[in-house]
């Protein structure tokens, strides 16, 4: 499709077998796939089916479709809608009218980023931090992805958030989301994980997924300061007793919170 001229050429998994979180420079492709390329209007398309039946001989099954001239760049604002979390905590489109009504807002757009709120396990998390507004208080964001989680931690008063991501895609996106919501360049870091500061803060935001969690615990709660919070999300209902084993030697009153099949655990740092 690229060397006939595709504008643009997406996979997207047949069978239902996600893949959620690849590393950086991966791009991971499925047994059974769903190819779309997208051409301009003059293109032949009889051209091109009969190049790919050629080359994927009973192989393939091919839909062509025609579609009505429209502005794309704006496509996505009509499926990107204001979102609530928690009691007082707001995620607006930057296109979107925001009133002035004393809550929490944070300014974000879909970006290149993971974490804009609409995955339950972003909003697992940022209902517990409208839960517990984090005021003077430090964290780490592991997992930073968009920055979200950092943003709204210092919006709902935290002094310092380190942000971490082993993508430094997410760095490019956290600073940019941050400018947008007028956040100082000093309020949140930006680390590779090997570059992380070891000093301990009150509170560590992991939204990751359930293998790196339970291999990082040490690490993670090393992190952590004595009776500080641990916020773990990335985690499938049936991976709860994993973590909850990995994390019940450095952490008391772990709790375990569900949605849409996905948990989110908190604890308390031992003393």
């Amino acid at each position: 499709m690229e060397t006939a001229g595709a504008v643009s050429v997406t996979y997207q998994d047949a069978k239902d077998n996600p893949v959620l979180e690849p590393l950086p420079g991966e791009t991971p492709l499925w047994d059974h796939l769903i190819i779309t390329g997208m051409f301009e209007a003059d293109t032949s398309l009889n051209s091109l089916t009969e190049k790919l039946e050629k080359q994927f001989p009973n192989q393939i099954k091919l839909r062509t479709e025609i579609l009505e001239e429209q502005q794309w760049e704006r496509t996505w604002m009509e499926h990107f809608h204001p979102m609530k979390f928690g009691n007082n905590l707001w995620i607006y489109p930057t296109h979107s009218e925001r009133p002035d009504d004393g809550s929490t807002q944070i300014l974000l757009d879909p970006g290149l980023a993971f974490g804009t709120g609409t995955h339950p396990t972003t909003a697992l998390c940022l209902e517990w931090l409208d839960n517990h507004p984090p005021k003077a208080l430090t964290l780490i964001d592991y997992g930073s992805g968009s920055g979200i989680l950092a943003i709204a931690a210092i919006k709902l008063g935290a002094t310092h958030v380190v942000a971490t991501d082993i993508d430094k895609q997410a760095f490019i996106a956290t600073k940019d989301n941050m400018q947008i919501n007028g956040i100082p360049s000093t309020a949140i870091s930006n680390y590779l994980p090997e570059d992380l500061p070891t000093e301990p803060v009150d509170i560590m935001l992991a939204n990751i997924l359930s293998g790196p969690l339970t291999e990082l615990a040490p690490t993670l709660a090393n992190l952590v300061k004595p009776q500080g919070k641990i916020v773990l999300s990335g985690i499938l209902a049936n991976q709860e007793n994993a973590i909850v084993d990995a994390y019940s030697p450095y952490f008391d009153d772990i709790a375990v919170s569900s949605s849409e099949g996905w948990l989110r655990v908190t604890g308390q740092k031992k003393l």
